[in-house]
């Protein structure tokens, strides 16, 4: 850890438990959280997705008086974390993949209507892949093989396995062609330049995996414990490489960030540095951005309050929201945003357009429904 004094940022909390926006309308089992600028103004939106109930996605869109709610699914389909978005249909504005969570198989996408949108109007729901084995926990999109166009990357837990599919020609084909690109238990998915080529890797379960052509990855191990990270990437150090942050999502273990020297494909050259002295429990929220814009990387790691169902009272009481504040060397002062607070799925930024990240947190059951702000001041 390092002694040096960083800028520490000062936050405004806004909270629809306190009516400073409007309370999710979905059931008290909310699962993924998204933030794009969905209407092209110019202003970051939000999406929360749940199971349970419906309307299975509600928008937060920016408004001249905070934020209205919108309805882009308005059906009880159970939808799991980790969804993503992208110019699906290549008509300028953002389009949103989501899967089904442990009681389904499909995944889905949902065309975004601009400029016609109307709060009580659902989104036109399309199918990537209607069936197979259950539970896909993460997507991402990525132009992996330098085509100049992204792809789709997803994860089905129910058939351990990750999936790559090129966007269709026709993206309106149902399902989609997708290709097996590797096999074993796992979560999380992130996109960076490891291996410094000037395109992006993809990171996946505590590996990184480099496209090898004809829809074919090549699989190297960072971290074999890592299976089920959530992760996030930057020049943590300033050596003009990339390093990877991971903590188990859903799970006790310790959050850490890993730099290599030499051949990033050989796991012994992968050194991971811990950022906490203790176990950070159920961190499924982690993201790199310079929160204090001093020119440096900073951390935000935040814990889950609560994750069992059928407990009436917190999992984890006593649960954090962090920043670890870089020095672009390598080290990091740590500061305590919140205890108390349960996070799921956070996300990191800019909402109100001043520049300074932001962060749009909400719980999975602890407290919920329930979706809470913090606005960077600078």
């Amino acid at each position: 850890m390092s002694f040096f004094q960083p800028r520490v940022v000062r936050w405004r909390h806004l909270s629809s438990r306190n009516g400073d926006l409007p309370t999710p309308p979905g059931s008290n089992q909310q699962t993924g959280c998204l933030v794009a600028d969905f209407d092209r103004d110019g202003y970051k939106d939000f999406i929360i997705t749940c199971r349970g109930k419906a309307p299975a996605i509600a928008w937060y869109r920016r408004v001249m008086q905070g934020w209205a709610i919108y309805v882009i699914e308005d059906e009880a389909i159970p939808i799991e974390a980790g969804c993503a978005c992208y110019d699906i249909d290549g008509d300028g504005d953002l389009d949103i993949v989501a899967g089904n969570d442990y009681q389904g198989g499909a995944l889905y996408w949902w065309e975004n209507p601009w400029p016609h949108y109307a709060p009580g109007t659902p989104w036109k729901r399309h199918v990537i892949k209607p069936d197979g084995a259950h539970q896909r926990h993460d997507q991402l999109f990525g132009d992996f093989d330098g085509d100049g166009q992204a792809e789709l990357v997803f994860w089905n837990q129910g058939a351990e396995k990750l999936y790559y599919a090129p966007i269709p020609s026709d993206p309106y084909v149902e399902p989609w062609p997708y290709y097996d690109i590797w096999s074993g238990a796992g979560e999380g998915l992130a996109a960076g330049d490891i291996d410094g080529d000037g395109k992006p890797e993809l990171l996946a379960g505590g590996k990184w995996f480099r496209y090898e052509g004809q829809n074919r990855f090549s699989a190297y191990v960072i971290a074999a414990d890592q299976t089920h990270p959530r992760i996030a990437v930057g020049d943590l150090n300033g050596d003009k490489q990339l390093e990877v942050v991971m903590v188990n999502g859903d799970a006790i273990g310790q959050l850490r960030w890993y730099a290599y020297h030499g051949d990033p494909r050989v796991t012994a050259n992968w050194t991971a540095h811990d950022l906490l002295e203790r176990n950070v429990v159920y961190g499924h929220t982690l993201a790199i951005a310079d929160f204090n814009r001093d020119g440096h990387l900073d951390i935000f790691c935040a814990e889950m309050a609560k994750w069992t169902e059928s407990r009436t009272d917190p999992d984890n009481p006593q649960c954090k929201m962090w920043i670890f504040y870089g020095d672009g060397r390598g080290d990091f002062t740590k500061t305590e945003i919140a205890t108390g607070i349960g996070v799921h799925e956070g996300k990191v930024a800019d909402l109100d357009g001043d520049g300074r990240p932001d962060l749009v947190c909400k719980p999975y059951n602890w407290d919920a429904p329930r979706v809470d702000l913090w606005l960077n001041l600078g």
